[in-house]
């Protein structure tokens, strides 16, 4: 899908930030990817404190593969 022309102040906004994303590539890759560990870290503890799922990891599992389907099929759907 073709990138549109913005213009105005939030064009300006977004040129700036691909200037700054391409002037310090290695910063943005570290605080994307300690943003992510951070978030599954968080995951991970929150499922450790609901005892049922971390008692039955088949369930959690289940779970989890039921979700990925769902949204692989609505992502199909919306495309």
């Amino acid at each position: 899908m073709p990138r549109k022309k913005v213009s105005g102040p939030i064009g300006r906004r977004i040129k700036q930030q691909r200037a700054a994303l391409a002037r310090y590539p290695l910063l943005f890759t570290l605080l994307t990817t300690f943003g992510l560990v951070a978030t599954l870290y968080g995951f991970e503890g929150l499922i450790d404190e609901i005892n049922f799922l971390s008692n039955n990891p088949i369930i959690l599992l289940t779970i989890g593969v039921v979700i990925l389907i769902f949204t692989g099929s609505l992502y199909k759907k919306l495309s």
